[in-house]
């Protein structure tokens, strides 16, 4: 850590996910000093994208919209490429029974854009243009303690850094987890706590097999469920060539899926059910439990969401310790909380306030 002591009149951004990476980006094309330390192996955040040969994958968030201008911008000005959504064929209803009805309709995620590479190559591009001196991996911060005008932070491993100014870029239910001093006021802690955590308690579910063979046979991938343990289903295939993939967000409560073994056994059951025998057997099975990921969720968020919440930054949560502490992160996105859009808002609405 020594060389990080040499940086003076610094921002500290603590989370390296999307809003934290684009406000040190930001920062640094602004030339202004900053450190942007994380808590992960990996930046990125709730985005994850797993990899197989030329396939991708993304484990959390996958599309983005038209009318997100953003996201929309910064893929291009990363020199990225984006592309629709598979939507084309026959979708497929599952009732409660199990049974598999197929018809022509609207698929649900039409009209959205996914990203080659995955969305990973957004967060992985933005994190290559930090300069290796101005950012830390496994680095949890456990506290801040405020004293005149400055703010130390204390690390995991017991080292400290002190800066002029600190950016919580995380969920606000993760953020109330850091010990602050002096403390921060009651009614701030009770809106972090109960802000729910976009995702915090969703799982994923990636068959990946080497050719689309439910294109083949006409389907689109889209699939409704009444029964599960995938509620929802999509194709989740690279823009142009295999492996390919089918994704699934599993109903199942978090405590009810802690028996990984036999998830996977429901799942691939429950593919047999909607795409026939050649889903039985997939290259590989993937599985990503949100839940289970203590960066991303706290034990509040095990409860399901049944609705996109209210986010927003209230007044509560402005001028923390006289302006010099801020909250960040898509929860405290006003327009577009809970979307990748809104990681990138959070991050420009902090930025006018440094």
């Amino acid at each position: 850590m020594s060389d990080i002591k040499k940086l003076t009149m610094t921002t500290l951004i603590i989370g390296g996910g999307l809003s934290g990476l684009a406000l040190a980006d930001m920062l640094q094309s602004q030339g202004k000093s900053y450190l942007l330390v994380e808590a992960r192996n990996r930046f990125g955040g709730r985005i994850l994208t797993e990899r197989d040969g030329a396939g991708y994958f993304d484990m959390g968030p996958a599309w983005f919209w038209p009318g997100q201008p953003r996201i929309s911008a910064l893929v291009d000005r990363l020199g990225l490429e984006k592309f629709s959504q598979h939507s084309d064929g026959i979708q497929i209803f599952e009732n409660e029974r199990g049974q598999v009805e197929r018809q022509r309709g609207f698929a649900s995620m039409q009209g959205s854009w996914r990203l080659k590479g995955g969305l990973g190559a957004l967060t992985d591009t933005l994190a290559e243009r930090i300069p290796e001196n101005r950012k830390r991996l496994n680095t949890p911060v456990v506290s801040l303690t405020k004293s005149d005008a400055k703010i130390t932070a204390t690390f995991a491993d017991g080292s400290t850094f002190t800066a002029t100014q600190v950016i919580l870029a995380l969920p606000p239910r993760v953020a109330a987890t850091i010990e602050c001093t002096p403390a921060l006021p009651d009614t701030a802690i009770r809106y972090m706590q109960k802000t729910a955590t976009w995702m915090a308690g969703q799982a994923k579910a990636v068959a990946v097999y080497d050719h689309a063979f439910w294109r083949v046979a006409g389907l689109s991938g889209d699939v409704t469920s009444r029964r599960g343990p995938m509620v929802e289903v999509h194709d989740a295939s690279p823009d142009t060539h295999g492996p390919c993939a089918l994704f699934g967000f599993i109903g199942v409560p978090p405590h009810g899926r802690q028996d990984q073994h036999n998830l996977r056994q429901h799942i691939l059951a429950q593919l047999v059910r909607l795409f026939g025998e050649e889903a039985r057997n997939p290259k590989q099975l993937l599985i990503k439990d949100w839940a289970m990921d203590p960066y991303t969720s706290t034990s509040v968020d095990l409860a399901p969401l049944y609705a996109h919440p209210t986010y927003g930054l209230p007044h509560t949560l402005t001028n923390l310790w006289d302006g010099r502490l801020h909250m960040s992160g898509t929860e405290v996105a006003p327009e577009f909380g809970g979307y990748l859009e809104g990681a990138l808002e959070a991050a420009e609405n902090t930025l006018r306030t440094l």
